[in-house]
C-alpha cells in the first residue's frame, strides 16, 4: 500500500515538473517573441523615410491687412459737435453747389446728340466775365448734320467762342467762316460714344478736387483756431474729411451711371 501511494506521488510530481517546466518554456517563448517584434519595430522606425515621419499642423495667422481692413467702421457725424467748429451748412452748400455743376455739364455737355439748346446754353469765358453761347451769337440748325453760329453783333468774341466749344467734351470742330461758325454734329460711333465717357470721367475729376479743395482749405480753417484742442480738431478733421467722402461717392456713382449711359452698356 505505501508503495503505491509513494509511486502516485512520483507521477504527480513528475508531472507538476513537466507542466512547470512547459509553462516556463512557454513564458520564455513569449519573451523572446515579444523582444524579436520590439526589434523590427524599432529597425523599421529607424528606416522610415523622411517623408513618412509625422507632421505638426499649425493654426493659421490671421491676416493682419483684412482685419485692419474690416475694422475700419463708418464715421458718424456728430452735426452738433462739428457745428460749433465750423460752418457745416456752408460746408455741404459748397460740395452741394460742386456736385450740381457736375450734372449741369453731363446734361449739356454729354449728349449722343449734340442738340441746340446744349450749344447755346455753353458756357464761354471772355473778359473775365462768364456768358452762355446764346449771348453772344445767334445758333441754328442748318440741317440735321450741321450746327450754324452767327456771331455777327460780338465778332471779337469768335477766338473765346471756339475755345469753349472745343474743350466742352461735346466731341465738336468748328469751321470759321468769316463771324460765322458752322459745327458738324458727329455720327454716333463707337469712338464717339468712348471719346464721351473719357470727358464725363474728366468731369467727375474736376468736381472730386472742388470738393477736395473745399474739404481742405476747411480743415485748415479749422486748425488755425486757437480756442479749439487738438482731440477736438482731430474728430472735426475726420468728420469733414468722411462728409467730403460721401460727396465724391456719390459724384463717382452719377459718373459710371453716365458712362453707361454713352457707352450703352444699360
Amino acid at each position: 500500500m505505501l508503495r503505491i501511494t509513494s509511486l502516485i506521488r512520483a507521477v504527480s510530481f513528475r508531472s507538476l515538473e513537466s507542466n512547470v517546466v512547459s509553462t516556463i518554456a512557454c513564458a520564455s517563448k513569449c519573451v523572446q517573441q515579444k523582444h524579436t517584434i520590439c526589434t523590427v519595430l524599432l529597425s523599421a522606425r529607424s528606416n522610415m523615410p523622411a517623408t513618412t515621419q509625422s507632421v505638426r499642423f499649425y493654426a493659421k495667422s490671421k491676416d493682419k491687412k483684412k482685419d485692419k481692413k474690416s475694422t475700419g467702421g463708418k464715421v458718424q457725424i456728430n452735426e452738433e459737435q462739428l457745428g460749433s467748429l465750423i460752418d457745416l451748412e456752408a460746408l455741404r452748400t459748397q460740395m452741394e453747389k460742386s456736385l450740381a455743376a457736375m450734372k449741369e455739364e453731363y446734361v449739356k455737355n454729354l449728349s449722343l446728340r449734340s442738340t441746340t439748346g446744349s450749344i447755346e446754353t455753353l458756357r464761354v469765358a471772355y473778359e473775365g466775365k462768364d456768358y452762355q453761347l446764346q449771348e453772344l451769337g445767334q445758333v441754328v440748325r442748318k440741317n440735321p448734320k450741321t450746327l450754324v453760329i452767327n456771331l455777327i453783333s460780338f465778332p471779337q468774341t469768335i477766338p473765346a467762342v471756339l475755345q469753349a466749344i472745343q474743350r466742352s467734351g461735346m466731341n465738336l470742330n468748328p469751321q470759321q467762316d468769316g463771324t460765322t461758325l458752322f459745327i458738324p454734329v458727329p455720327k454716333v460711333t463707337r469712338d464717339h460714344r468712348e471719346t464721351l465717357a473719357k470727358n464725363a470721367k474728366v468731369l467727375y475729376i474736376k468736381c472730386r478736387d472742388r470738393i477736395k479743395d473745399i474739404q481742405n482749405q476747411t480743415i485748415k480753417k479749422l486748425k488755425k483756431q486757437a480756442n479749439v484742442s487738438e482731440d477736438d480738431a482731430f474728430q472735426g478733421q475726420t468728420q469733414i474729411t468722411a462728409i467730403g467722402d460721401g460727396f465724391i461717392k456719390e459724384a463717382e456713382k452719377i459718373m459710371e451711371l453716365k458712362q453707361a449711359e454713352l457707352l450703352g452698356d444699360q
